[in-house]
């Protein structure tokens, strides 16, 4: 981050107090709030706001079948009942001591953040599950961040959360988009320190959703599809400047967060302290992804370990989109709250398409960008 960015941040925030990143439970040590800021001084609009019109191409029928719709998330069919429910976002602990983690391949989005500027960086994962009524058991469950406040936005998702710091809650009653749950599962005596403890368990969701006023279903603030998919099976290889990608680690020292190409399955499997990630609550599956999504982002440290990633910005900021074992570079931008983060390939106002299946989206601090290996 620039020295002058910085120095403004400095100067417009109070004295900052804080905890550590390794939090446990519920967290309410006084921080000052700190929303994301736009880093460039002058800032241009996205590609999509820029585009001059021009004629569409006949869109071919698309197909259909009885009882069933893309998915939103994943463009895997899915029962059409579901197509108006809101999909939940949970808060997942990332430490080496919550693992195994249950349940994380029902997820269909899934967001890596470095969740505190301490312990080596150690990041949180954010999970994005549509067909929450499936749910046997999803966790364990910790705090949430500021950061994760504008990324539901961006899906008109519940947060499911155990508290967080005071500034993250009170920017959750601020944002009238954010319907929240927090510490209000259930906990399971797995011989841990009680913040590894608390799931998401048949009915619990229900019960949620019945004891508040959310709706279930998608409401005012929902801004849309969020992903454009592709009809037909995407191969990188012949798009300008694509690399070869087939292992990408991220600059997360504490938790060695690694994707590497499965060439059998064509999805890319995660790993993290040295090892497959395993889903016990699915027979040991290991979580994998068809598409990767990777951000350059900078952020404002808050003190004490504490951050807020600037995920708001229209600058155009540098990423990578990866699927099949290839890579090429995009620029993504976010307008506001509730605006989904757009990838377009670099140079381009082309926005990039998605193949069908899940997501893993990492949000990669600009100091570290620079550290990223992508074989």
């Amino acid at each position: 981050m620039k020295k002058k960015v910085l120095a403004a941040i400095l100067a417009a925030a109070i004295i900052l107090v804080g905890c550590g990143g390794n939090d446990g439970g519920k967290e309410d040590d006084p921080v000052q709030t700190l929303e994301p800021v736009v880093v460039d001084e002058t800032p241009e609009p996205s590609p999509e706001a820029t585009e001059e019109p021009g004629e569409e191409a006949e869109a071919e029928p698309e197909e259909t079948r009885e009882g069933m719709y893309r998915s939103e998330l994943t463009n895997e069919w899915i029962d059409e009942e579901l197509k108006d429910q809101r999909p939940i976002a949970v808060m997942v602990d990332n430490e080496k001591i919550a693992l195994p983690h249950y349940g994380l391949t029902e997820a269909d989005v899934i967001y890596e953040l470095m969740n505190s500027t301490k312990n080596d960086r150690i990041t949180r994962f954010m999970v994005l599950v549509k067909d929450w009524g499936k749910i046997q058991q999803l966790g364990s469950i910790r705090s949430t961040r500021s950061t994760n406040v504008y990324l539901v936005g961006e899906w008109n998702a519940v947060l499911c959360h155990d508290g967080g710091p005071y500034f993250a809650l009170d920017l959750i009653k601020e944002k009238a988009y954010c319907d929240n749950f927090t510490g209000t599962f259930s906990r399971v005596d797995n011989g841990k320190a009680t913040e590894f403890t608390e799931y998401i368990l048949p009915g619990d969701l229900e019960r949620n959703f019945k004891s508040s006023n959310y709706s279930t279903e998608y409401n005012e603030h929902y801004p849309g599809k969020h992903f454009t998919f592709s009809s037909d099976e995407i191969d990188l290889s012949d798009e300008a400047g694509a690399i070869d990608c087939t292992e990408i680690q991220l600059p997360f020292k504490h938790n060695g967060s690694t994707l590497k190409y499965n060439e059998a399955t064509g999805t890319y499997d995660y790993y993290e302290y040295g090892q497959a990630h395993l889903d016990p609550q699915h027979d040991n599956a290991q979580l994998s992804f068809k598409n990767l999504l990777i951000q350059d982002c900078t952020f404002a440290d808050l003190g004490e370990g504490y951050l807020v990633y600037n995920v708001i910005d229209t600058t155009g900021r540098s990423g990578y989109y990866i699927t099949n074992g290839k890579a090429i570079e995009v620029t993504w931008y976010k307008e506001s709250d509730t605006s989904p983060t757009k990838f377009y390939k670099k140079g381009t106002s082309e926005e990039i398409k998605l193949n069908t299946g899940k997501t893993y989206i990492s949000i990669v601090p600009s100091d570290g960008w620079k550290d990223m290996v992508i074989k």
